[in-house]
């Protein structure tokens, strides 16, 4: 049987990238790591993923969470880093 962190190793995501689609989403760690893994086949998805990092960060900022706000700010850099394709 596949563990989270198996099916986490196996996407093209790193956990940081997936809890954050999960929290965008309001959605179970393994649904969003789902999510995740097939918007980054799609030909907008990757666009997708990065906006709802955008999105999080943003709310950070507007509650005033200094410290989630800096967390996503790594977050994006690494996944537009690693994920090319219009990101």
């Amino acid at each position: 049987m596949l563990t989270l962190d198996d099916c986490i190793e196996l996407s093209e995501l790193t956990e940081e990238e997936i809890l954050a689609i999960a929290e965008h989403e309001h959605l179970p760690e393994m649904v969003a790591l789902e999510l995740g893994n097939y918007l980054t086949h799609t030909s907008s998805g990757e666009k997708r993923i990065k906006r709802m990092i955008c999105d999080d960060m943003e709310e950070a900022r507007a509650k005033g969470d200094a410290h989630r706000v800096s967390m996503l700010k790594m977050v994006l850099k690494h996944f537009v880093e690693h994920h090319h394709s219009g990101a």
